[in-house]
């Protein structure tokens, strides 16, 4: 018979009405390790620790917000999935248009400068030119014809 890597059964509280608040609020947090994954889908060991943090907290009475103030005094507002807007969040509000405006800006920039410069090579030759053109032609025929 194959063996086969046995996993550890995640843990399930006593308290079904227990378990299913700590669900509703990991829901609300981010995983710091996975970082794009809430507490409550994460798998990391870091994820594991604060479920069971969030336990303890919630049979002390505390309430939904009282845990989150302490995890926001502990983590920072980054293991919100919704940070509050404040001056010392405005990076992660703002700062994805910041860059996209800054992208299209210099897009448009770049864009207009190519075409000046792309207009400027499309300019007809001056007289003296053409004719400097024309005899460096007649020159070229005249060595290929001997």
């Amino acid at each position: 018979m194959q063996g086969y890597a046995a996993t550890e059964a995640v843990p399930v509280a006593e308290d079904p009405e227990l378990e299913k608040r700590l669900v509703n609020l990991a829901e609300n947090l981010r995983c710091l390790v996975c970082q794009n994954e809430s507490l409550a889908a994460s798998r990391a060991d870091f994820a594991n620790d604060m479920r069971r943090e969030i336990r303890e907290q919630m049979r002390m009475n505390k309430s939904d917000d009282e845990i989150v103030e302490f995890l926001v005094a502990r983590y920072g507002d980054f293991i919100l999935f919704n940070p509050p807007l404040k001056s010392t969040t405005w990076l992660l509000w703002f700062g994805p248009f910041a860059l996209f405006l800054g992208g299209g800006a210099a897009l448009i920039f770049y864009l207009r400068r190519r075409r000046i410069q792309i207009n400027e090579k499309d300019l007809p030759l001056t007289e003296s030119q053409r004719l400097r053109a024309e005899s460096l032609i007649k020159e070229m025929n005249k060595d290929q014809s001997i």
